[in-house]
């Protein structure tokens, strides 16, 4: 169970050997130049609100990116070192497979990462490659291996579907070959067409929502019966494998962002941080902020909002934050005083949410789990 005042920790690392198409998150293949000023930058801007009292031990930390594991193992370390932790805390890592050595792993435990994220999307090669993906998945399963090898209780395999080139028989067999890998954690995300992406610029290649919605089906089907339980509508897991610090996000706790781009959220408080890495190397040496906004949520928003992520949950929404109706029939089950979100249902979430009702439920939408 999670402590209603758990604290996460997210570091951003912007950069990638390469952009996948379908990419649109704050990441950049031209300045590995800036690293070692980077993450100087990062020990600075954690020392800071160490100091300013914002930061207290945390539950959680995840390093993502970009790829963090494009990091010298012993920079990484550096950054994380200066993370205080509560005992047993998860340190999470996301990694490229073709970056995973035994050496660097052997480096990560010994700095205290806990778990491994890799990022794997499909098996196919054609699949692959029109994701604009360059690596080979024989590289996941080397990669797997030398997790299991290195000791790592926990570790998660992310997954796209709905890729132009992708069939039926092709999402079967990647469900089917990342399970056999073993991951404690699985993670399926339907392929979403980004503005400013090539992906978005080549309609041709645009996913289908129908048959994303039986991809959905298919994923949640075969991990059900491998003994995964649904964590989060994208997310399962093995019982006692759920990442925390994802599970402190979704039932709208705190956790402070450092580096750029990084996004914090402390009570009805949120904030963010400039988004170009070197602008923020640059803020953080001039001793300015680097924060380029905030916004501090009403009641009702914010309580709309802790809603809306308890309903992508297992733990669902008090029934009174959702009121019955003809509509949601096969969308919603109503038991033990919550409502939640059937397999139909979760494909639809975002609409479903649309009909959430803020009075009389409680803003915390239940226990924290």
């Amino acid at each position: 169970m999670l402590a209603a005042r758990d604290l996460g920790v997210y570091v951003h690392v912007p950069f990638c050997r390469r952009r996948c198409d379908y990419c649109a998150f704050a990441t950049y293949v031209d300045r590995d130049h800036l690293m070692a000023d980077y993450v100087a930058a990062l020990r600075t801007e954690i020392a800071t609100a160490l100091d300013a009292g914002l930061l207290r031990p945390a539950r959680a930390l995840f390093v993502g990116g970009g790829t963090p594991s494009r990091l010298a193992a012993e920079d990484l370390a550096s950054v994380l070192s200066a993370v205080p932790l509560l005992p047993g805390a998860e340190v999470s890592v996301e990694c490229n497979p073709e970056d995973v050595t035994d050496d660097r792993l052997a480096a990560y435990r010994q700095a205290g990462v806990t778990r491994i994220s890799l990022g794997a999307q499909a098996v196919a090669p054609h699949v692959l490659a029109s994701l604009g993906r360059y690596h080979r998945f024989d590289e996941v399963v080397v990669a797997a291996a030398a997790v299991e090898r290195a000791g790592f209780a926990s570790w998660n395999l992310d997954l796209i579907y709905g890729a132009s080139a992708e069939r039926d028989v092709d999402w079967a067999r990647t469900l089917q070959t990342a399970l056999d890998l073993g991951p404690p954690h699985l993670s399926a995300y339907a392929l979403t067409v980004e503005p400013g992406t090539p992906l978005a610029a080549d309609a041709s290649r645009h996913p289908d929502d129908d048959v994303q919605a039986h991809r959905y089906e298919m994923a949640d089907a075969a991990l059900s019966a491998a003994g995964y339980r649904w964590e989060e509508i994208s997310n399962w897991a093995r019982p006692g494998h759920r990442c925390v610090y994802n599970n402190i996000a979704w039932s709208a706790g705190d956790y402070l962002g450092f580096g750029s781009a990084a996004h914090s959220h402390r009570g009805r408080k949120r904030w963010w941080n400039v988004r170009r890495p070197e602008r923020y190397v640059a803020l953080i040496g001039s001793g300015a902020s680097p924060v380029a906004g905030s916004e501090t949520l009403e009641d009702d928003q914010a309580a709309f909002e802790a809603l809306s992520l308890a309903l992508r949950t297992p733990r669902g929404v008090p029934a009174s934050a959702l009121a019955w109706s003809p509509e949601l029939t096969g969308l919603v089950e109503w038991t033990a005083g919550r409502a939640v979100l059937t397999v139909a249902g979760r494909m639809l979430a975002s609409e479903i949410a649309l009909r959430l009702e803020v009075s009389g439920a409680s803003a915390g939408s239940g226990a924290r789990s």
